[in-house]
């Protein structure tokens, strides 16, 4: 398999990217690498592999939940760069 240049170009629509054609040739080549790599991997006898869940043996070490009191409203506003008497205050970001 290989992509020629109207798939590379349907390509970069579909993900909104523009290129020139030196970056082009370059794109296409890269693709067509990826591909023949592709290829090559599936050429592997993995008949008697394993499948993994995940690419590291480590296990997470979590920590037991302990129930503490909340914050006061006092507290939590304490440092705040901007607030009024409850809430924090942020810029407006909805027009």
């Amino acid at each position: 398999m290989s992509i020629n240049k109207d798939t590379l170009e349907k390509i970069a629509h579909l993900a909104r990217l523009e290129f020139d054609e030196k970056e082009s040739d370059k794109m296409l080549k890269d693709m067509n690498n990826m591909l023949a790599f592709v290829e090559k991997l599936q050429e592997l006898d993995t008949e008697n592999v394993e499948p993994l869940q995940s690419m590291s043996f480590e296990v997470n070490q979590l920590r037991p939940d302990k129930v503490a009191s909340p914050l006061s409203r006092e507290e939590g506003l304490k440092n705040a760069p901007k607030k009024d008497d409850q809430f924090f205050r942020v810029p407006k970001v909805i027009e």
